[in-house]
């Protein structure tokens, strides 16, 4: 009975492993214990934050790609986003057909790949009466092309026809009739002496610059503006008046001096403004 009793005190002490080293204790270190759910899961079985974080940007990037597979298809494949008609705006003189011809868009072809600066520079070379022209694209089906034209700042007679200049001094268009309210270009080559210096284009655009430059009532009554140099301008007006305005430079100048003795000397028909600072009048 002893014997026994000690057997089954030894056995408990033990445990059911054997020994539990020296001293005959059991040993209190818990062994490796595992997720029931593996690696990268929580305790309830459920998948981690980090496998979780891995299907969000595979599926982000899934949808990505077919977004742009199918923008790329609505913008060059599919039929919704195509050129099907041309406006033009801002055309004075010239026709719209003018304008659409020379731009050459083609109609039927995908919006996106319409070069639109190509269509820009064939209206610029084909209308030399365009100063500018923008080409907007007007989704989903259109080009708006906007022109600006170049508006006559004097004209030039050239056997029985008459050539269009410009603010510039641009030689732009040929019209059978003189626009109204456009003062003559004469270049006087007889009489002057600038012509071997500077050149006609130069004393054109120095003419056009200086008709620029005239008050609102003295441009309306300019008939001619005769170039004979750089600084030997004369404009001739309305009631055989003539104007001494010598070279383009201090324009504004020379405009208010002009007017300021215009009113002062009404019975005047001889006016110098060369010198603005020193603006002179009389009688012929």
């Amino acid at each position: 009975m002893v014997r026994a009793a000690r057997a089954t005190k030894a056995t408990e002490t033990t445990g059911p492993a054997g020994p539990a080293g020296r001293g005959g204790r059991a040993s209190a270190r818990p062994g490796p214990s595992r997720a029931p759910g593996g690696a990268g899961s929580d305790d309830g079985g459920r998948p981690g934050p980090r496998l979780s974080r891995r299907r969000t940007l595979l599926l982000v990037a899934v949808l990505a790609v077919l977004l742009g597979g199918f923008g790329t298809w609505a913008l060059y494949g599919s039929p919704w986003l195509r050129l099907e008609h041309v406006s033009v705006s801002g055309t004075r003189v010239l026709g719209e057909r003018e304008v659409l011809r020379a731009a050459a868009v083609p109609t039927g072809a995908p919006l996106v790949t319409i070069d639109t600066a190509a269509a820009e520079r064939r209206v610029r070379a084909a209308l030399p009466r365009v100063r500018d022209v923008e080409a907007v694209r007007s989704w989903p089906h259109g080009i708006g092309l906007k022109v600006t034209e170049r508006r006559p700042e004097l004209v030039m007679e050239n056997a029985g026809e008459y050539v269009e200049v410009d603010s510039e001094g641009v030689r732009f268009a040929t019209v059978g009739k003189p626009p109204r309210k456009v003062p003559l270009l004469v270049l006087d080559r007889e009489h002057g002496r600038g012509f071997r210096y500077f050149g006609t284009a130069r004393l054109r655009r120095e003419a056009a610059s200086v008709a620029a430059a005239l008050p609102q009532s003295v441009h309306r009554a300019t008939r001619v503006i005769r170039v004979r140099s750089y600084d030997d301008i004369t404009l001739e007006l309305s009631g055989d008046r003539t104007v001494r305005w010598g070279s383009a430079e201090r324009g504004a100048a020379k405009a208010k001096s002009l007017t300021a003795v215009m009113k002062a000397a009404k019975g005047a028909d001889r006016f110098d403004v060369s010198v603005p600072g020193a603006p002179a009048a009389s009688d012929s």
